[in-house]
């Protein structure tokens, strides 16, 4: 890979591992859940459009409303607010490693959904032993405290948007630039987002380490991100991309130990393993063929979250990319 994609994928792994905790610092500084999900698209949706603006692409998406409005509510809109009320009630490593099941839950939507992402074999073991993972991280963190079984269960269900989503995006509008489906989606989630947090006001003007961590989650986390993904899988293809999932829990721990000073037991790590272990085979371990295959034609390398088969046929393994 060249020194450009390993730039590239250290930035993209670093930022969206790095929302847990900035979501922490902006609810214990006196930003509301809806508040704190609008800011973050609003200043995203600002920066993406102009640069989609910019690059002459916005117009693709006019006829594609219907369907970036129902990945605008599986991607952002459900699931922004969802994490910060779920945040108030568990650590933000917690919350991270509990997101890291989504490619889990890919697995469980695709019995109904998708044929390509059904499991069988040492893919269903891989289900097994994620979920297992998410037993022992639920069964040492949270023991009988029902605030914390709360919490849990909104991750979760934010963890499941994000496993229904890409399955929207792969669908309906894997065609289309990610500038412009991003920049949309996040304008879309902004303007769905804004009766709640109209409703939804502090009660206290934010400190200023909430304010700097919501131009933080909208500048770097939620546009720069997903620029630079898109830059990413440009330069090295979906399959190289893909390991990003697998990094953003491991950075997100780092920074809660490290910044926010949180102390997770060893259930968490154990529990994380599992999760990672059994996401790498639930997706069949297929990221070294599709790196392989990255490097054959320019189809590939130029696709977002979409992969083609040397035949044309639609792959979806990079469902399980997430950036929160």
């Amino acid at each position: 890979m060249s020194s450009r994609g390993w730039i590239l994928f250290g930035a993209v792994s670093i930022l969206w591992g790095i929302p847990y905790a900035l979501i922490k610092i902006a609810l214990e500084g006196g930003v509301p859940p809806a508040l704190l999900a609008l800011a973050r698209t609003s200043i995203g949706a600002l920066v993406l459009l102009a640069l989609a603006q910019h690059a002459g692409v916005l117009g693709s998406v006019r006829r594609r409303l219907r369907w970036l409005t129902v990945y605008a509510l599986a991607e952002i809109a459900v699931p922004f607010p969802l994490l910060a009320v779920g945040e108030r009630k568990v650590s933000s490593s917690f919350a991270a490693i509990l997101i890291a099941t989504a490619p889990l839950l890919v697995a469980v939507l695709a019995l109904r959904l998708d044929a390509d992402e059904r499991v069988s074999g040492r893919r269903l073991a891989g289900l097994a032993g994620g979920l297992l993972g998410v037993v022992a991280l639920v069964g040492t963190g949270i023991g009988g405290n029902s605030n914390l079984l709360l919490g849990t269960a909104t991750v979760l269900l934010v963890a499941l948007c994000y496993a229904f989503a890409p399955m929207v995006l792969k669908r309906h509008l894997s065609d289309l630039d990610p500038r412009a489906t991003s920049g949309v989606s996040l304008a879309i989630a902004s303007l769905l987002l804004s009766p709640a947090a109209a409703f939804d006001r502090p009660s206290a003007a934010p400190s200023a380490h909430a304010l700097a961590a919501l131009i933080g989650l909208g500048l770097f986390c939620t546009a720069a991100a997903l620029a630079l993904y898109g830059a990413l899988v440009s330069e090295v293809g979906p399959g190289r991309a893909l390991v990003v999932t697998y990094l953003n829990p491991v950075v997100a721990l780092a920074l809660a130990v490290g910044i926010l000073g949180e102390r997770p037991g060893g259930g968490a790590v154990a529990g994380l393993a599992l999760i990672l272990c059994g996401a790498w085979f639930a997706t069949d371990g297929r990221l070294p063929r599709l790196a392989r295959l990255s490097t054959q034609s320019r189809p590939m390398r130029m696709l977002h979250r979409g992969a083609l088969s040397e035949s044309g046929r639609a792959m979806s393994v990079p469902y399980a990319v997430r950036g929160t």
